[in-house]
């Protein structure tokens, strides 16, 4: 009998496992693949970004409440399971000088001891795959730049017997990725697809701002084709009411351009223990054959 494969995306908030690789979650699903996906932290500090429900009393009181409610509906839509790590989010700090972090938060945990959790989860769950941050967070949060430190160290540990020994019998994953699902050759793909059938691009800012910044491109390894779940990832997208509008930028593109113009969710391979062969277009590439 074939070893189930399994799969972990490590998130720094509720709906980041909406906004990045959804549609490959979704699509592993369908495969038989199990799928869990680690929460870091609650988002208690995220601001109410649908302007249909700010001002909404009870939500601004009970945002964490809210905020893990739309986590298991997205959680159900993709059929992932989900597990909190129990952080407190830090909040995005803004302004010049900008201000201190919270106490207690996330982002100001001791690196090694706030990837205990982690480690404890990786050995219960056992995932031959891990998908995290890259150092940049992907973008400058502190809590997904934490996200990438502590998914960096239990990546390591978690095989180590000697390490964590109380966090369960050792389990050494075999792969470890970054998500880059906003990548400028995607951008500019789309960007160009939309201009050329007349319609508006919401993209020409973002390639000015790449351009302007400086910004070198990730090396994308991975595309994993997942078009026909796209609106999977959608629908969960949309699930965190307090995140996302549906009438907003994220929607803006209609979905079949989308899944014809650039029909998968890109990846870059940080660590691997298995020979694989570069470009990929599966996570599990290298695992499968063994």
């Amino acid at each position: 009998m074939t070893e189930q494969l399994r799969l972990m995306a490590v998130h720094a908030h509720p709906d980041d496992e909406s906004s990045k690789g959804a549609a490959t979650m979704a699509k592993y699903v369908s495969e038989g693949v199990d799928v869990l996906v680690a929460t870091c932290t609650g988002g208690e500090r995220g601001s109410i970004l649908n302007p249909k429900l700010q001002g909404d009393p009870y939500i601004e009181e009970h945002i964490h409440e809210v905020r893990a409610k739309e986590m298991d509906e997205a959680r159900q839509i993709l059929g992932v399971k989900q597990a909190w790590l129990g952080y407190v989010d830090s909040g995005l700090p803004e302004g010049d000088p900008l201000p201190p972090l919270p106490d207690g938060c996330f982002a100001l945990q001791d690196v090694e001891e706030a990837a205990g959790p982690l480690v404890r989860l990786i050995r219960e769950f056992k995932p031959h795959v891990i998908t995290t941050y890259d150092e940049n967070g992907g973008y400058p949060h502190p809590d997904h730049i934490m996200t990438h430190k502590i998914s960096m160290v239990a990546f390591e540990a978690a095989g180590d017997a000697a390490r964590y020994p109380e966090a369960g019998p050792a389990w050494q994953p075999l792969k470890l990725y970054y998500n880059q699902g906003f990548n400028r050759q995607r951008t500019q793909a789309l960007h160009d697809g939309l201009v050329a059938r007349g319609l508006e691009s919401p993209y020409g800012e973002w390639l000015e701002r790449w351009k302007s910044g400086g910004r070198s491109d990730r090396k994308l390894t991975t595309h994993v084709p997942c078009a026909e779940f796209f609106p999977i990832r959608d629908k969960a997208l949309i699930a965190h009411a307090t995140q996302i509008d549906p009438d907003g930028g994220w929607f803006q593109v209609p979905l079949d351009v989308q899944q014809e113009i650039w029909p998968t969710e890109e990846y870059e391979l940080a660590k691997s223990l298995v020979e694989t062969t570069l470009p990929e277009d599966d996570l599990f590439a290298g695992i499968r054959e063994d």
